[in-house]
């Protein structure tokens, strides 16, 4: 019997490689380069062949940034998460700013709004929301978002603020109506885990009406390990596992969806192609 601290096994590899397209590393128990590249190796085994490791707080945004420059299939995106906005000061910013710059720092986030947790008021998550969607604009980089029991507010900003030219719900968890409302707005679906969870009814007809180029699919790892492995370790690899679901849901090849998914985060974050060996 498995214990509930292994991680699932690797799956087999996809017939199209694939980006997971937000991670969190670091969580994951990375600390040094050899420790990112066996994460990875592990991952591309699988035919997730990039990543992108995404910051919640300033310490995970500097080391997401430094990386991103340990290995080529790593990318970095870096924000000040939602729940820890109630002291964001200027010397925060200008580091976030000054990190975003960089090269391999492919996307502004995690940020948004998050009204399931109490850390910080809404207010404080709203104005440093509306601070990173400038910063996306003014650096040219995606916005990736955070948005849990916020999805009124997050598209209400967004149409405040005048949305960056590329636009990623993370983990997206809102039901058909809102899937339409932002895919109408040209925004990017991101799917985790938690579309397989045999309770996400809601959530799997919204995968299903997503054009294909509008999803991207994630592990947010170590997080929302795909099912029948909720509740233990995930790592990147598992993308393969979410891949084969959403072929399954949206009655297309595996091959298909994995292809998309990949073509769509080259776009959205620029990334270079790289094939796997």
């Amino acid at each position: 019997m498995s214990s509930k601290a292994e991680r699932p096994p690797v799956p087999e590899r996809l017939p199209a490689p694939v980006v997971d397209a937000h991670t969190h590393l670091d969580a994951c128990g990375a600390v040094t380069a050899a420790d990112v590249s066996a994460m990875v190796d592990r991952a591309q085994a699988a035919g997730v062949d990039r990543v992108v490791t995404v910051a919640d707080d300033l310490a995970a945004a500097r080391w997401a940034a430094e990386a991103s420059t340990w290995d080529a299939r790593v990318f970095a995106a870096v924000a000040i998460h939602p729940t820890r906005t109630k002291d964001f000061g200027e010397p925060e910013r200008s580091e976030i700013e000054r990190l975003a710059r960089r090269d391999r720092v492919v996307a502004i986030g995690e940020t948004g709004l998050d009204y399931y947790w109490d850390y910080a008021p809404p207010a404080a998550q709203q104005e440093a929301f509306r601070w990173h969607i400038d910063l996306a604009k003014r650096v040219g980089k995606p916005l990736m978002i955070h948005d849990r029991d916020a999805h009124e507010d997050v598209l209400r900003i967004l149409a405040e603020e005048g949305a960056p030219e590329r636009v990623v719900f993370h983990c997206f968890s809102g039901d058909a109506e809102i899937a339409r409302q932002c895919v109408d707005a040209g925004y990017v679906l991101s799917f985790a885990g938690t579309v397989t969870f045999r309770n996400a009814h809601a959530l799997q007809e919204a995968a299903r009406l997503v054009p294909s180029e509008q999803f991207l699919v994630e592990t947010d790892a170590p997080f929302l390990t795909p099912h029948p492995f909720r509740g233990r370790p995930n790592e990147p690899y598992c993308t393969a596992y979410t891949v084969r679901y959403l072929a399954d849901l949206r009655e297309q090849s595996v091959e298909e969806v994995a292809s998309a998914a990949c073509r769509n985060a080259e776009r959205v974050f620029r990334l270079p192609s790289v094939t796997l060996g």
